[in-house]
């Protein structure tokens, strides 16, 4: 059985950073891509990121440049490192595993003065 666990999300003010933290159990990690989406509210879940088992890397162009995923597979974590954000990064941020289809359950991320 997969579980993705999320962690690290708050509240914090523009211009802010935060690092989501995301650890996977049940199954070898290093193996599969894994990725960052987030859900505002009245919209659709959208990709954030994503990282491969090689460690190449994709990012929404919104983030591009201010986020960046990494991943630990000595510790089965993926990593989301947000920094500069704005009021329109507020959403809930979910943690991601193509292969399978799983979910962690999510974080809130709220940016806000």
């Amino acid at each position: 059985q997969v579980q993705l666990v999320e962690s690290g999300g708050g509240l914090v003010q523009p211009g802010g950073s935060l690092r989501l933290s995301c650890v996977a159990s049940g199954s070898i990690f290093s193996i599969y891509a894994m990725a960052w989406y987030r859900q505002a509210p009245g919209k659709q879940r959208e990709l954030v990121a994503r990282i491969d088992n090689g460690g190449s890397t994709i990012y929404a162009t919104s983030v591009k440049g201010r986020f960046t995923i990494s991943r630990d597979n000595a510790k089965n974590t993926v990593y989301l490192q947000m920094n500069s954000l704005k009021p329109e990064d507020t959403a809930v941020y979910y943690c991601y595993r193509n292969f399978g289809g799983y979910w962690g359950q999510g974080t809130q991320v709220t940016v806000s003065s």
